[in-house]
């Protein structure tokens, strides 16, 4: 039995798990997450694809949408404009209601852990390094994909802020690999009163 959370979102989605545990919990609730999340005032997504359109003068170059869920992410970044968005994420049905999106040029199951292939002008993690998810070396891993000039954004959200694991990762990248770009507050979950800092980094 996971811990799924039965009213919604609850607290018990921010803290740590192993790789299993956490797609046991995305594979039961697929086919309710976006119900769940919109619901709740999702509003990171749109924040994150506003703040990469900002910094990316090509709306044609690929994009991978890493840890893709449902496609909320995907149809966010559709919606700045961008045409040519790829999707990766661990569990094969929040895959499958993405898949019905129609969004992505290309879109699969990935294993944990595994490097993106090279070639994407930007990655997108969208709430997906932090904590719950993906673990905080899952930064340097999607870094190391981006060529020179290459665009990452990701979002922390407030539990994640407050994980030094996760913070102490975003500043030695900044110390060695990339520059912020952007870096904004705000809302996360709005009927949940949580927020989230996106950030566009660009790889030296």
């Amino acid at each position: 039995m996971t811990d799924k959370p039965t009213d919604a979102l609850d607290a018990r989605l921010w803290k740590p798990r192993s790789v299993e545990e956490t797609r046991a919990i995305y594979a039961e609730w697929a086919d309710k997450y976006d119900a769940d999340v919109t619901g709740a005032g999702y509003e990171t997504p749109a924040r994150l694809a506003a703040a990469l359109a900002a910094a990316s003068p090509d709306r044609t170059a690929p994009i991978l949408d890493f840890g893709c869920g449902t496609g909320l992410s995907g149809q966010a970044l559709a919606a700045q404009g961008f045409t040519t968005i790829d999707g990766v994420d661990i569990t094969a049905e929040m895959v499958e209601v993405a898949r019905a999106r129609g969004l992505y040029r290309d879109l699969r199951v990935t294993e944990p852990g595994a490097r993106p292939a090279p070639g994407y002008a930007a990655i997108t993690a969208t709430g997906v390094v932090s904590l719950g998810a993906a673990p905080p070396e899952t930064l340097g891993q999607l870094l190391s994909a981006l060529g020179p000039g290459g665009l990452f954004a990701l979002s922390y959200n407030d539990a994640t802020l407050a994980d030094p694991r996760y913070t102490d990762a975003l500043a030695e990248a900044v110390a060695t690999t990339v520059e912020i770009v952007s870096e904004s507050y705000g809302p996360h979950l709005s009927a949940k009163d949580m927020g989230s800092t996106v950030y566009v980094l660009r790889k030296r």
